[in-house]
């Protein structure tokens, strides 16, 4: 049994099960998804970082298909919506968009005591939420237990307000947190116990950022690989966050300063990914 070594640090024993699922999530079949295990595991050795074996599945899945490259590479893509922070707020609020809220993105509001700038607010019917979202670039960096402290803090400030209004008088008010990474377990134990909703990579099991993204099908630009990163970031810089906003509107790619040579590959890639 070969031990691979986290992006934190910690050492694991490799599961090839898990390169399996993450390979079929991608949309590759059995035959596929087996070839590239049995590649691959011909590379280990002891102490074999996680990130090398993700850049060597993803190398061998691109080769045969560029929009299952793109949904494998799904995490990383997340954290190339730095590093300002913005974009993960867009993205976020794109989600909830998609379950059919009502949503505003960096929104300034009056609290009971003091002004608040908030990331996204977001209304279904009765429902209306205060939502915070936590970026980090680095993947080994979890939300502790005091992020939910001062986000419940804050909530229970413009809760007050809120309540103060006529229209919001009979709303379900929550607070609600999503981060690219994950949670310490202080944080989801006091997240539970205040009555907070947290989404972070993989947590909750239902309902996880990981999850949302393969239900809705809403991919961040950053997933495509036929762009590079200065692109993307003219793209993200002129408020897209999504492949669907490159299916919808291609004269993006002149924008962004995609060569015409190029944006052949690049919108057969996004289409694939939107499943157009």
């Amino acid at each position: 049994m070969v031990n691979v070594t986290k992006v934190s640090g910690e050492k694991a024993p490799f599961v090839p099960g898990k390169l399996l699922a993450s390979l079929k999530r991608a949309g590759a079949n059995d035959g596929l998804a087996q070839d590239i295990l049995k590649e691959v595991e011909a590379l280990l050795y002891e102490g074999i970082s996680t990130k090398l074996i993700y850049k060597e599945a993803f190398a061998r899945l691109r080769k045969s298909s560029k929009p299952m490259a793109a949904k494998y590479k799904l995490k990383k893509a997340i954290m190339e919506l730095g590093p300002t922070g913005y974009p993960f707020e867009k993205f976020v609020g794109e989600i909830l968009r998609y379950q059919g809220f009502k949503v505003e993105v960096g929104v300034i509001v009056q609290g009971h005591c003091v002004q608040h700038e908030l990331d996204v607010v977001a209304e279904k019917a009765s429902e209306h939420y205060m939502v915070e979202c936590k970026f980090h670039s680095d993947q080994a960096r979890h939300c502790d237990v005091k992020v939910p402290l001062y986000i419940h803090s804050r909530f229970r400030d413009v809760e007050k307000q809120w309540k103060k209004h006529e229209a919001h008088s009979t709303k379900f008010h929550k607070g609600w947190i999503f981060t690219n990474t994950r949670f310490t377990d202080d944080a989801i134990k006091y997240g539970s116990c205040a009555g907070l909703m947290l989404v972070g990579w993989d947590y909750p099991r239902k309902g996880s950022l990981k999850d949302l993204i393969d239900r809705s099908g809403l991919h961040p630009v950053t997933s495509l690989t036929t762009l590079t990163r200065q692109e993307k970031q003219v793209i993200l810089a002129d408020n897209h966050v999504l492949c669907r906003d490159i299916c919808d509107n291609p004269k993006l790619l002149t924008q962004a300063g995609v060569p015409q040579s190029r944006q052949k590959g690049v919108l057969d890639e996004a289409r694939g990914l939107c499943g157009k």
